[in-house]
């Protein structure tokens, strides 16, 4: 057998095409180029930014709710009003996908009504459906095409208890609990070849729910969702328990600028169609290739500007700049 000999100027000819590739791919897209280069030299300089295992932020979608349900803590705190035990309806403000475990937190229960929680996934996108939601997940929601839900049992949602639940890659729906024993609820009943989000019914027994987060368990790696709220929010308790939505800190309409949410280190600098100013340019790009929509209220993002992948690496105060100026 004819073995071809491998010499010192074979690997020197790949390497100039190798280099030629790289600076021709910089004149097509300087932006780009800029942009990733800028990225890795400040990864570990910023720890808090989105990595290739983050699963993005979630939490429970703002507008879709039930009429007894009020929204808290940046919307990880669903809390069904006490004088029912219905009208308890939440969903995910994104699609979630196989394997991946969304994890919550029974914050309170009520002892004199029966049944509890229920959980599953709907094909319709909660920015599609109409107000009022229906009362019931069961049997409101899942006599229509595209939902599916299960009840959880009482001893499983007493308050304090951390809840994990998911959709396998054949359709079926599990839940665990803190001792990490695993409960087949539904089985391949759930149509997963179109996008799914969460569904939650805040029913019965259980009160209040919080939204942990959610993780995909892959061999030795674990991706995780990220958190969009800033750390100065989550240390102050007394604020943080009355936050809402829309309580995040942006833009005021007296031009007194904040840091952007995504790295809390940069000024906000970008106005986005929805009208919030939540983003530094350079995380507005990342932001825009995770999911394409806004922190804050979840609508699109738009059309990408130029200014968001040329942005530098340090943002000055606007009295800085002009102090330079002078």
């Amino acid at each position: 057998m004819f073995v071809f000999p491998v010499t010192l100027t074979h690997f020197t000819n790949a390497r100039c095409m190798l280099s030629r590739s790289l600076s021709f791919f910089k004149l097509l897209h300087p932006d780009n180029y800029t942009m990733e280069r800028r990225t890795n030299e400040n990864e570990s300089k910023n720890p808090k930014k989105c990595g290739a295992r983050c699963l993005g932020p979630i939490t429970f979608h703002q507008r879709a709710v039930g009429d007894k349900i009020q929204l808290s803590q940046g919307c990880h705190h669903a809390m069904r009003s006490c004088a029912t035990f219905k009208e308890g309806l939440v969903f995910s403000n994104r699609p979630v996908r196989c394997q991946e475990r969304i994890r919550l937190r029974v914050v309170n229960d009520n002892i004199k009504w029966h049944g509890a929680l229920r959980v599953g996934f709907t094909n319709v996108d909660p920015d599609s459906r109409s107000l009022p939601l229906p009362k019931l997940a069961i049997p409101d929601l899942t006599d229509i095409d595209g939902h599916w839900a299960a009840p959880i049992s009482e001893k499983l949602c007493q308050a304090g208890t951390e809840l994990e639940f998911w959709m396998s890659s054949r359709g079926s729906l599990y839940i665990s609990n803190q001792s990490g024993q695993n409960y087949r609820l539904i089985s391949k009943q759930i149509n997963i070849t179109k996008p799914l989000w969460a569904m939650f019914d805040v029913y019965g027994q259980t009160g209040s729910i919080h939204l942990l987060g959610s993780e995909m368990r892959a061999g030795l790696f674990t991706r995780k969702s990220c958190s969009i709220i800033p750390p100065a929010l989550a240390a102050d308790s007394s604020s943080y328990d009355e936050l809402s939505c829309l309580d995040l800190p942006a833009t005021t309409d007296g031009g007194e600028e904040t840091n952007c949410l995504a790295c809390v280190d940069h000024k906000v600098g970008v106005a986005l169609p929805c009208g919030h100013r939540c983003l530094c340019n350079k995380c507005a790009f990342k932001i825009y290739c995770l999911n394409g929509t806004c922190p804050l209220c979840r609508r699109s993002m738009g059309v990408p500007s130029v200014t968001w992948v040329t942005a530098p690496d340090k943002q000055e105060d606007p009295e800085k700049q002009a102090r330079k100026r002078e």
